[in-house]
């Protein structure tokens, strides 16, 4: 196993490769090239000027997190071979700088959804947090206007202005999109870039629907143990694997994580692992990362990995905002160090008692 931090690059994160260089026991970020638009090739100059930026750090990039997919892919839209053909360079210039983990996802419009980025907690911390019931209220065309306004000035990953900035027609260009199509539009790319994943040993890791249900009626595939089986026989490569997200899938509590994650054996490429609570019938706020702070058991999350034998990059999902660290919410330092160390401290518990 490796300990990880997601890292969005000095332009655009609060948090410093030399902050995370001092977290004890991780080693490496998972981060991107944050402004880069979906469709566009990653040169192979930019991509190892990012990778001498975090060794000169001591850190290693383990993986991308994320190239972006185009919309046009997802919808099987006119110009997909086009840009599946830049996906591919893409691919080939990160191999050439011996970078073989790319985490993705497949969700239409909205990377993730949330109805509150800041709601304060009894401890005085500030969290994450989605109700269904605020969300029917939010009118999806002006969503990214009340998002923004407790982004703390940054921009969030998957809300990026420019691509806010087309909402309407995003929708519109998905209204037809049932989930078998879209389901078929993921496989039609995934079979399109297997050959050169295959070539380069590079593993795709899906990243789970965030939250695990429909959102504003938009389609959903990857939300639950049968859908990520499903892919899995559909394209069967070991190339062709999960990012495990402990909040994503566990939004939902009919998913029994522990058995996704058996049931994924030799296909988990990478994971996040973050804890949320239940508040109600798709109601929860995110929590810190210990197990008593919320409704997951982290212990057995990470023991189940580690009895599949998972050697890949964990990173500390989204922490709380504490001791008035101003940051991208969900992607401050001090939370997250804390998560970074708890995860490790299960880890080598589990480790060396053998069980």
């Amino acid at each position: 196993m490796k300990m990880t931090f997601r890292w969005f690059g000095k332009k655009f994160d609060s948090v410093s490769l030399e902050q995370i260089r001092q977290v004890p026991g991780v080693t490496g970020v998972i981060t991107t090239l944050y402004d880069t638009k979906p469709g566009e090739v990653w040169s192979k100059e930019k991509i190892a000027s990012l990778k001498k930026e975090v060794e000169q750090s001591g850190l290693k990039i383990e993986g991308i997190e994320s190239v972006n997919i185009h919309d046009d892919i997802k919808t099987g839209g006119k110009n997909r071979d086009l840009y599946i053909k830049n996906y591919i360079t893409t691919l080939e210039n990160l191999a050439a700088n011996d970078i073989r983990l790319v985490c993705y996802n497949f969700m239409p419009v909205f990377d993730w959804t949330r109805s509150d980025l800041a709601k304060v907690r009894k401890d005085g911390s500030t969290v994450l947090s989605y109700d269904q019931e605020l969300v029917d209220k939010i009118d999806p065309d002006n969503m990214f206007d009340s998002i923004s306004e407790k982004a703390n000035g940054f921009i969030l990953p998957g809300w990026e202005p420019e691509r806010m900035e087309r909402i309407k027609s995003l929708f519109k260009e998905y209204e037809h999109i049932d989930e078998n199509q879209l389901f078929e539009n993921l496989v039609y790319f995934l079979e399109k870039i297997m050959p050169t994943c295959d070539k380069y040993n590079i593993d795709m890791a899906i990243h789970p629907d965030d939250p695990a249900w429909k959102v504003f009626g938009l389609s959903r595939i990857i939300n639950s143990k049968d859908n990520l089986l499903k892919l899995m026989k559909r394209v069967n490569n070991p190339h062709n694997g999960v990012t495990f997200c402990s909040g994503s899938l566990g939004s939902n509590p009919k998913n029994d994580l522990v058995d996704i994650i058996h049931s994924l054996k030799g296909r988990i490429h990478f994971a996040h692992l973050r804890n949320i609570i239940y508040l109600g019938e798709k109601k929860f706020d995110e929590a810190a990362h210990l197990s008593s702070d919320g409704s997951l058991d982290m212990y057995q999350i990470v023991k189940a990995l580690y009895d599949i034998g998972f050697d890949g990059p964990i990173r500390p999902d989204h922490g709380r905002a504490v001791w008035n660290e101003v940051s991208m919410p969900g992607y401050g330092l001090y939370d997250r160090a804390m998560g970074a160390t708890y995860l490790n401290g299960l880890w080598e518990a589990i480790s060396k008692s053998g069980k």
